[in-house]
């Protein structure tokens, strides 16, 4: 755990110390920003909470302004969203920006949570700061879910309508309670401007609910600390190095890399990761031939259809997401980090090839191999938390690790036994 250190900050001016000395809000930034501690062996998979941090920026931002054009309303949704690309001033640019950084967005999460796991993120002391990373995972689906909803095109009619339709499972449960809750969730009997008005809502209010949750989630990260590539504990000074320069620095690279990655779906392919029938206004008289959710959501998807009964296909959809929030409990083994873990390593790519997998199958036709094929990877994927985690980590004779964070950078003689390594720590 991050042990209190004595704070470098020194008001600039008079003004300043007058400020620092009725709300020291400048020395809290500077504590936490500029002095903060970080491991010095940290690599570039640890500038993704700086990136998450700048798109959830990027979408407040466009959203505010999109919101301004936009109507929310059945009749008037589909024609705003085309206004707003073609009579607002730079609206396409503000369009694409936020449709193109929803998928940045889950695509920094994602490495954000592969890298967690691997490198062990959730164990002790850092269950709290996984679980709430969780919530944030469910808070952005959810705002995702329903911001797909409003470009009110038939693919966003359509995937509305059989997602919240997943709900009336329940009646085989509590008959009627479901069909209750699916209507409830509409505002009346069938997709309406009444669901596009409530989803239109609640997705502006969402991405700041997010914010606050970020905001815990930094706060739980400042009390115990970062994680780093070898899973040890801080033990001295010289394990870490102030976060500004070094770790600023680091982020500031990544995202300029990632900045231009996003810059060129923005400006040259906007729609690359959206789907074509996106593009015609909705009909409910006419069903797609295929219903595809977007892109971040189809290994889900895929698990949902794997598995012939509704009702158990939207449980597993369901616990494939809330499974994590038990993976520090599931994990047995004593040692943090995969690098130092010779088998579970191996476990580990099986389940992202299982997870990419399961995304390619998502967007397949429920038919035939496809079929067999995502339930061979569903069954792996829940297999791996279920089964691999805890079995693995007691029988694994992990490797040995270097006595501190940094002879692991610098090098030197000796090494202690790994499954010691990963001891509570405390203040």
């Amino acid at each position: 755990m991050v042990s209190h250190h004595e704070s470098t900050y020194r008001p600039a001016s008079r003004l300043a110390k007058w400020i620092d000395e009725r709300l020291p809000l400048p020395r809290l930034m500077h504590g936490q920003f500029v002095d903060f501690p970080t491991p010095r062996n940290i690599n570039y998979l640890w500038t993704t909470g700086g990136l998450l941090t700048f798109f959830l920026g990027v979408q407040i931002a466009t959203g505010i302004v999109l919101a301004m054009h936009y109507a929310p309303t059945a009749a008037d949704a589909f024609d705003s969203v085309e206004r707003i690309r073609r009579d607002v001033n730079f609206g396409w640019l503000l369009r694409n920006m936020h449709a193109v950084g929803a998928s940045m967005f889950f695509v920094a999460v994602y490495i954000h949570i592969g890298r967690g796991l691997y490198y062990g993120s959730y164990k002790t002391p850092r269950e709290l700061l996984w679980m709430i990373g969780v919530v944030i995972l469910l808070l952005m689906m959810a705002t995702a879910f329903m911001g797909y909803s409003l470009p009110w095109g038939q693919m966003s009619f359509w995937a509305v309508t059989v997602i919240t339709n997943l709900f009336s499972s329940i009646d085989s449960i509590i008959p009627g309670l479901g069909t209750r809750i699916v209507q409830w969730l509409w505002g009346g009997y069938s997709v309406t401007g009444a669901t596009l008005t409530r989803f239109y809502s609640l997705h502006y209010l969402l991405p700041f609910v997010i914010a606050g949750a970020v905001g815990l989630h930094i706060w739980a990260l400042h009390v115990v600390g970062q994680n780093n590539p070898t899973g040890l504990d801080i033990k001295t000074a010289s394990d870490t190095v102030p976060m500004s320069p070094h770790a600023v620095m680091k982020d500031v690279f990544a995202l300029s890399v990632f900045v231009m990655l996003f810059a060129w779906f923005v400006f040259f392919v906007p729609d690359y990761l959206g789907h074509p029938d996106n593009y015609i206004e909705a009909n409910p008289l006419s069903t797609p031939p295929h219903i595809v959710p977007e892109w971040y959501f189809l290994p889900y998807y895929a698990i949902l259809r794997a598995i012939p009964s509704k009702l158990l296909g939207v449980v597993a959809m369901f616990a494939s997401i809330l499974i994590l929030l038990f993976i520090p409990w599931l994990d047995t083994s004593r040692v943090r980090s995969a690098k130092y873990r010779p088998i579970y390593k191996w476990f580990f790519w099986l389940f992202v090839i299982s997870v990419v997998a399961l995304g390619y199958l998502g967007s397949k036709p429920p038919e035939g191999a496809y079929v067999y094929w995502a339930r061979v990877f569903t069954a792996y994927y829940f297999l791996h938390f279920l089964v691999i985690m805890p079995i693995v980590g007691v029988i694994e004779s992990p490797t040995q690790l270097p006595r501190s964070i940094t002879e692991s950078v610098l090098g030197g003689g000796g090494a202690v036994r790994a499954d010691a390594a990963a001891a509570p720590e405390r203040r």
